[in-house]
């Protein structure tokens, strides 16, 4: 009976993805709120870029990119006394069935604002990815960089790659091709724009979207008509975690293949003590 502000990612599997389906359904029965951590959408720059997409400026939408490029991020040393799993909770980054990776834990804020514009969400993914700057067990068993070839049911590609490795070119940020003009997003330059047939840029005041997404979900609540992002959360998130299944695997994944699948990678039992440490998923020899 709870309302919920939920980080993203909401999972980091299709059984996780599938219980948040279910809740989602559940809060909407019982007139909860729940607010998700994927803040562009409460960025008045993203708001009116997509608003504007959506309305047809750039025309019939052909093709998207998404990018979360950037260096390397904090490990935290294994001090004495710590368990096995106490040490992989210190560092979930680098832990797949803590982060999802981050392709899922990270990156699915520029999958998220992609699907955004979209409407929906891709059907096919075909990815690929590997870690090559973090290589020992400090950095748990997740990559360092993919890339993946999305495919939406009518046919619109979006090119999607991440990575976090030191000393290369940076970039965090979306573009729509449209049949009559471009929509380039960029949210930490905080640069929102349209060229081609409609031009435009964003010349508003901008709030804080960490505060924005908090307030949305409380004003909602107060006016008797509580939000519930949940789904949308839900699918970016699985939009992110097929993305992984295929870089994983080597092998193209379908919307059906992630929602469905029955891998659940949080270990049975859990408990303070000793836990293997997880493989490096090594495409072609993963299933």
């Amino acid at each position: 009976g709870k309302n919920v502000f939920t980080e993203k990612p909401v999972a980091v599997d299709g059984p996780g993805i599938r219980t948040c389906l279910t809740l989602c359904e559940e809060a909407k029965t019982k007139r909860l709120g729940v607010g998700a951590g994927t803040q562009r959408r409460h960025e008045h720059g993203y708001i009116e870029a997509v608003k504007r997409v959506r309305e047809g400026a750039i025309g019939d939408i052909v093709a998207a990119r998404a990018y979360w490029n950037q260096g390397a991020l904090w490990s935290k040393p294994r001090q004495n006394g710590w368990s096995d799993l106490e040490w992989q909770m210190r560092n979930w980054l680098y832990f797949t069935w803590l982060s999802g990776d981050h392709i899922v834990e990270q990156h699915v804020h520029n999958l998220d604002a992609v699907n955004w514009a979209m409407g929906a969400h891709p059907v096919r993914a075909m990815g690929m990815g590997g870690r090559q700057s973090r290589i020992s067990n400090d950095f748990g068993n997740i990559f360092d960089h993919f890339a993946v070839d999305y495919e939406y049911a009518n046919g619109v590609h979006l090119t999607s790659m991440c990575r976090q490795v030191p000393d290369c070119a940076n970039r965090v940020a979306e573009t729509i091709v449209g049949s009559r003009g471009t929509c380039e997003t960029d949210s930490g330059a905080k640069r929102y724009e349209l060229t081609g047939a409609k031009p435009w840029s964003f010349d508003g005041t901008e709030a804080n979207p960490y505060v924005r997404e908090h307030a949305a979900l409380i004003e909602s609540i107060r006016a008797g008509s509580p939000i519930n992002e949940l789904r949308t959360v839900a699918e970016s998130t699985l939009t992110a975690i097929m993305g992984r299944m295929s870089a994983y695997t080597g092998k193209a994944v379908t919307w059906e293949d992630a929602l469905n699948s029955g891998e659940s990678l949080v270990p049975d039992p859990l408990a303070f003590g000793p836990m293997p440490m997880p493989p490096v998923p090594r495409p072609g020899q993963v299933t």
